[in-house]
């Protein structure tokens, strides 16, 4: 991959998904897209710039910035979330459930299903007659591939090993391709696609967002816009969760009090 292609790429994956790579990741980029070309039969990087910043065919854009994304993720990641989730979050909700309100709640960047699956089972823990209730858990994420995973809910025994004790025998089932979430789990959640650098299509506040590990590839201008579109997403007392190396902007933090580490509780407006 010469300097040219990369930049090319880089440019087209910035414009297109908000990500942002610097030249050190060209090695990444080149191992990553490299088999774009042979699928394509293409001589060259060249041919494969080309083709992406003229044809109509969103499909191997869409395959572009699905080879170029990381979905790097397991059950209950970062697991000090989840013990607040569970100790300050989930309480509160009950409570305001029990008194016949909605609840919703957002993952975004979902990646292949753990992050809300791990979610909905810390929920229907707390809360097992969530049937009874208008709970919901809307999962999004930029690439279709990882949603069409993560809808099947099937999972390698190995990806389970972070479960909590019990959780594999009353959360799975064993299947011919692996090990699949049960149904009343699977039910709770929605995957949406969904670019957050465009229209955002939800009109209702979420109670709890979890975003880790998504802002953190954007470069700062586009973090800085898009901080503010979560806190305006977000109910006052909702919860936000963010990635370990994600900060808030000076322009929203003042309307959050700290809840943990990398955990948030927006205050009400003042």
């Amino acid at each position: 991959m010469r300097d040219d292609d990369f930049q090319r790429i880089a440019r087209f994956a910035k414009s297109e998904a908000g990500l942002l790579f610097t030249q050190q990741k060209a090695p990444m980029m080149e191992s990553r897209l490299i088999k774009r070309l042979k699928v394509l039969g293409l001589k060259n990087f060249e041919e494969y710039c080309t083709l992406i910043e003229t044809s109509d065919d969103t499909n191997e854009k869409t395959e572009l910035i699905s080879a170029l994304t990381t979905n790097v993720t397991s059950f209950f990641r970062e697991p000090h979330h989840f013990k607040i989730l569970t100790g300050q979050a989930i309480p509160e909700l009950k409570n305001r459930l029990e008194l016949g309100e909605s609840v919703r709640i957002w993952s975004a960047g979902c990646s292949r299903g753990h992050e809300p699956y791990s979610i909905a089972m810390q929920l229907y823990n707390a809360i097992p007659n969530m049937a009874n209730y208008d709970l919901k858990i809307l999962a999004t994420d930029i690439d279709p591939k990882v949603l069409l995973f993560a809808r099947q809910g099937v999972y390698e025994t190995t990806e389970l090993a972070n479960l909590p004790d019990g959780y594999k025998e009353k959360f799975f089932s064993r299947i011919t391709s692996g090990m699949q979430i049960n149904t009343e789990i699977r039910q709770l959640v929605k995957f949406n696609p969904l670019n957050l650098l465009k229209a955002w299509p939800m009109k209702n506040q979420f109670d709890v967002i979890f975003c880790r590990n998504v802002v953190i590839y954007f470069d700062q201008d586009t973090q800085d816009s898009l901080w503010p579109k979560f806190q305006n997403a977000n109910r006052n007392e909702g919860w936000l969760f963010i990635g370990h190396s994600e900060r808030l902007t000076n322009s929203v933090a003042p309307d959050y009090r700290s809840a943990g580490m990398t955990a948030y509780q927006k205050q009400s407006s003042r």
